[in-house]
C-alpha cells in the first residue's frame, strides 16, 4: 500500500527520539518528552472529535486556548520544581527550566502536526479518483504592479490551464513598466486587461472582483505559474457545499542556489505540514495570494479585501474563518513562484510577510478569547500564536542557554539534544517530501532548519514583531523579480 511509506518516517521519529532520550538519561528531559507526547495524544483525540462534529454550533471538551495559556505559564514552574527535586539550585535552574519548557512545546507541536498531516494525505488519496462533476464559471484575478519580467509566463500558464469555463482578468495597479503592454498582447486569447491608479494589492483585487462575474473567484499573483490541472483541482473542492475557500499548493520555481533550495524545503515542510494539519478540520488560516479560491458570496459578505494590513490574504482568510466557514487545501492545485535569490531580497519579502502577519493577528486578536469563532478560536489561532509569537523566542532562548551550558562544560547533553533534533528534522523533512512527491535532494538541507536558516527566520520574525509594536517602517517591501526560466 502507498500509505505505508508515510508511516515509516513517523515510526522512526518516535523510535530515534526514544533511543536518544535513553542515552541522555535526564529526568527533566524525559519529563519534557512524556508531557509533550501526552498533550499531543489528548489534542489528537480532541481534534478527531472536532472533525466528526464539524458544523455543529457548540462543542464539548476542554477550552483549548485556556489550556494553551495555562500550559505556557505553568510549564516553567513545573520544570523549576522538577529541577530543584534533582538537586539543582541557583540561576542555572532557571536556564534548565526554560530549555525543558521549550523542548516540551517543540515536541508537542511536532508530535501533533505530523500525524495530522499524514491523516490529510490519506484522505486526499481516497479522494483522488473522484472526477469533477460540474464546471461553474471561474474568474481568475491577476493583480499586477511592475511585473514585466513575469506577467507573460503567468498568463500563458492560465490560458493553457485545463478548464473550459474561465475568464482571466488582469488588473494593472498603476505599473510604471511594461506590465500593461505585455498583458494586452494576450487579449486575443480572451484575457481582459484593466488599468487603475496605484492603490495597493487589496484595491486591485477589489477592482477586479467588481469587474468579474464568475461564481468562484481565483486569485493568482502575477509572478506565479500554475499547473495545467490546478483550476480543476481547486474547483473540485467546492463540490462540498460547506467549503467556501480553498488554498493552493505553492512551490518554489527557481532552485538554483543555497538560499532558494532552503526556501523550497521551507515551503514543503514548514508551510505544507501545518497546512495539511489544519486542512484536517477545514480551518486553514491563509489562502495565499499566489493561488487561492473563494466563493464570490464569501468575499462580498466579508467586506472584500481590507487595506489595513500588509498581508491581505491572511486577513481575508481569518475573516472567513470567523464566520464559521470551512477553508480547505488542495495539494494537487500547484503554483510555482519565484523565491528571492539574495539575502537582501529575502529580507524584504519576509519583513512584509511577518509585519503583515503580526498586524493581522493583532487585528483579529478577539479570535483567541471569543468561543463563538469555533475552530479558529479552539485550534487554529492558538497554533498561530505558538508558531509566530512563541517558537521564535523559544528557539533563540534554548540555543543561548545551550551555549551557556557548553561553556560550563556540560557539552555532552547538549550534543545529544542537537543530534535528537537533527534526526527529527531530517525525518520530518523526509515525510514532507514524500507526501508532496518532491525532489528528495532537498532533504539534505534539513540540518539548516535546526541551526542556520531557521534562526535567521526567527530573528526576522522577532524584528518584525518589534517593528509592529513600535509602528516602525510598516510599508510594502518586495523582492526583485527575474525572468522565469
Amino acid at each position: 500500500m502507498r500509505s505505508i511509506r508515510y508511516f515509516i518516517p513517523i515510526f522512526l521519529i518516535f523510535l530515534i527520539t526514544g533511543v536518544i532520550l535513553l542515552t541522555i538519561s535526564s529526568f527533566v528531559t524525559w519529563l519534557a518528552f512524556l508531557i509533550a507526547l501526552s498533550l499531543a495524544a489528548y489534542f489528537m483525540i480532541y481534534a478527531v472529535r472536532m472533525k466528526q462534529k464539524r458544523g455543529r454550533k457548540k462543542w464539548e471538551g476542554v477550552h483549548i486556548p485556556s489550556l494553551f495559556s495555562l500550559s505556557i505559564v505553568l510549564l516553567p514552574l513545573f520544570f523549576g520544581f522538577a529541577i530543584a527535586y534533582e538537586g539543582y539550585v541557583g540561576w542555572r535552574s532557571v536556564t534548565l527550566a526554560i530549555i525543558a519548557s521549550g523542548l516540551t512545546i517543540t515536541f508537542w507541536s511536532s508530535f501533533l502536526t505530523i500525524p495530522l498531516a499524514v491523516m490529510s494525505k490519506l484522505a486526499e488519496i481516497r479522494e483522488d479518483e473522484a472526477p469533477l462533476r460540474s464546471y461553474p464559471k471561474v474568474s481568475i484575478l491577476v493583480p499586477a504592479y511592475n511585473e514585466e519580467n513575469c506577467i507573460a509566463d503567468t498568463l500563458e500558464s492560465l490560458i493553457e490551464a485545463c478548464y473550459p469555463n474561465k475568464e482571466i482578468i488582469v488588473v494593472d495597479d498603476g505599473s510604471t513598466d511594461k506590465t500593461a503592454k505585455i498583458a494586452m498582447q494576450y487579449t486575443s486569447e480572451g484575457v481582459k486587461v484593466f488599468s487603475k491608479e496605484n492603490g495597493g494589492k487589496s484595491s486591485a483585487l477589489n477592482y477586479g472582483l467588481a469587474l468579474s462575474d464568475g461564481d468562484l473567484i481565483i486569485i493568482v499573483d502575477a509572478d506565479s505559474i500554475i499547473e495545467r490541472r490546478a483550476i480543476k483541482e481547486l474547483v473540485k473542492k467546492f463540490e462540498n457545499p460547506d467549503v467556501v475557500a480553498v488554498c493552493g499548493n505553492i512551490k518554489v520555481l527557481n532552485r538554483n542556489n543555497f538560499l532558494t533550495k532552503c526556501q523550497a524545503l521551507e515551503y514543503i515542510f514548514s508551510i505544507n505540514i501545518m497546512k495539511r494539519a489544519l486542512d484536517t478540520f477545514g480551518s486553514i488560516t491563509v489562502v495565499p495570494g499566489a493561488l487561492g479560491a473563494f466563493r464570490r458570496g464569501t468575499l462580498t459578505a466579508g467586506g472584500l479585501y481590507d487595506k489595513d494590513t500588509l498581508t491581505e490574504d491572511f486577513d481575508t482568510t481569518l475573516k472567513v474563518l470567523k464566520s464559521g466557514k470551512v477553508v480547505q487545501a488542495s495539494s494537487h492545485a500547484c503554483a510555482y513562484t519565484e523565491a528571492p535569490e539574495t539575502m537582501r531580497e529575502l529580507y524584504n519579502q519576509r519583513m512584509r510577510w511577518y509585519r503583515g502577519n503580526y498586524q493581522t493577528i493583532s487585528k483579529h486578536r478577539d479570535a483567541f478569547t471569543n468561543p463563538r469563532f469555533g475552530l479558529l478560536h479552539r485550534l487554529s489561532f492558538p497554533f498561530l500564536l505558538l508558531n509566530m509569537l512563541m517558537l521564535p523566542f523559544i528557539s533563540i532562548i534554548v540555543w543561548a542557554s545551550a551555549i551557556i551550558t557548553i561553556i560550563e562544560g556540560s557539552w555532552l547533553q547538549v550534543t545529544y539534544l542537537f543530534l535528537l533534533f537533527l534526526c527529527l528534522q531530517f525525518l520530518a523533512s523526509t515525510l514532507a517530501v514524500l507526501i508532496d512527491d518532491e525532489d528528495k535532494s532537498l532533504i539534505l538541507y534539513s540540518p539548516f532548519f535546526v541551526a542556520g536558516f531557521k534562526h535567521l527566520i526567527d530573528f526576522w520574525m522577532i524584528k518584525a514583531l518589534i517593528d509592529v509594536l513600535f509602528r516602525k517602517n510598516l510599508r510594502w517591501t518586495r523582492a526583485k523579480r527575474a525572468t522565469h526560466l
